[in-house]
């Protein structure tokens, strides 16, 4: 090859690498490469087939525009064409005489009423893997296929090869991202209805046991303080249903007002201090003496702070502590629940917040509830403006913290540095 003519081929591949990027689509595309295909090695045709797993042979994908209706739902054989042969074996393949070689595959001749004399083929590979095959037929002037050629389409077919396997992918990711919205329709169905089905006939459940507990004697007494404690449980998972199922839909509304965040924490203290004494952890607030008013749902909040030491009192074991902080910060209002419980692999960290995820394998948990407690503590804060995050170190514990704006949501908070920013 002359060095001007090395020139020339080296611009147009130049040129059909930059239509990677500018290509309206992968046919468009496509054409272009066989197009050149043809051009740069002096071939009457040339023609891209794709392997399909499905029916276990090659179909034509790219091929000239009078042989497209006649060639698209042409099936290549593995076995009986040079197509087949260099998919199968991976190299490149130079057929100077299709008369005296049996590889060659007749069929797409008759069909297409073309004789092909000669043949030069490259596989399309992506990572090792073989995908296709690129073909150029009938060098003219009856000339013979030289290393060149093939070094032209080899080149030639790595591109392709790569438009073809990002294609693919995009597709995967298209076909991915609508089943997961259908998973998380789904899910976000199944919140709807489980909570809406169960409130009311779970209320009367716990309203008859509550009532029957008061006039049964001593007989019968465990019996039901386990239904109306097991009751409870459920009716605390519907409840974070209708929270999480409130909160994706939009339907939750914050009702802010001037509240103590100190009272809340004392509250929650209060409300779960007889399950820490009975397993024997010591749970305490770190207040300052001061009431710490913020614009804000108290009852939201609250819900929040009560699933963090719920989820705390769960994984920390018997001997243990607990201690929720609240402090100011930059204009916000800082609460840390902080455990020295088992703690969390880091793996699990980023989804700590996830609806229904659970750190310990659903067989081998040792505690119970559905993984919604620190979802709807998530979106109870999300709703106020407000960060959560958790750090943990595994067999030593965690703290989970939240950052709520002291001033209602859309007014400017005093100071002008914020913690949500890297300083």
């Amino acid at each position: 090859m002359i060095p001007n003519e090395r020139i020339d081929h080296l611009e147009r591949l130049l040129e059909v690498v930059r239509g990677l990027t500018t290509a309206p689509d992968l046919e468009s595309f496509l054409q272009t490469v066989i197009s050149e295909a043809s051009e740069m090695t002096d071939s009457e045709l040339a023609s891209i087939l794709e392997y399909d797993d499905a029916a276990k042979e090659l179909r034509f994908l790219a091929m000239q525009w009078f042989q497209r209706d006649l060639l698209r739902p042409m099936g290549v054989p593995l076995d009986g064409s040079a197509a087949g042969w260099v998919y199968s074996k991976g190299q490149a393949l130079i057929i100077q005489d299709t008369k005296a070689d049996k590889r060659h595959f007749k069929t797409v001749d008759r069909v297409t009423k073309h004789t092909t004399h000669s043949i030069a083929a490259v596989p399309l590979i992506v990572s090792g893997e073989v995908i296709g095959v690129l073909e150029a037929l009938n060098k003219k002037d009856d000339a013979h296929y030289t290393e060149e050629d093939l070094t032209i389409l080899e080149t030639l077919g790595a591109i392709a090869a790569q438009a073809m396997r990002n294609i693919s992918l995009a597709r995967k990711v298209r076909v991915a991202r609508i089943e997961l919205a259908e998973l998380e329709r789904l899910k976000t169905d199944f919140i709807a209805i489980t909570s809406h089905e169960l409130r009311t006939p779970l209320g009367l459940i716990l309203g008859h046991a509550t009532f029957l507990r008061e006039l049964a004697g001593d007989e019968f007494a465990d019996q039901l303080d386990t239904i109306v404690r097991n009751a409870t449980k459920l009716k605390d998972i519907v409840e974070n249903l209708s929270d999480v199922d409130n909160f994706q839909t939009g339907a939750a509304r914050v009702r802010s007002n001037k509240v103590s965040m100190a009272k809340i924490v004392e509250d929650a203290i209060l409300t779960f201090q007889d399950d820490a004494k009975s397993q024997n952890i010591t749970l305490k607030a770190e207040l300052d003496g001061l009431p710490f008013f913020i614009e804000a749902d108290g009852i939201k909040i609250g819900i929040a702070v009560s699933n963090l030491v719920k989820n705390a009192l769960q994984f920390t074991n018997a001997g243990g502590h607990i201690t929720v902080k609240v402090e100011e910060d930059s204009g916000y209002t800082k609460v840390a629940v902080s455990d020295d419980g088992i703690g969390i692999p880091v793996k699990d960290l980023v989804r700590v917040f996830d609806r229904f995820f659970q750190v310990e394998g659903h067989l081998t948990r040792r505690s119970g509830g559905m993984g919604l407690g620190l979802a709807v503590a998530k979106s109870m804060i999300d709703l106020h403006n407000g960060r959560i995050w958790v750090e943990s170190e595994e067999g030593k514990g965690s703290t989970f913290t939240f950052l709520l704006p002291i001033e209602k949501a859309g007014k400017p908070a005093a100071s002008s540095a914020s913690p949500f920013v890297d300083q």
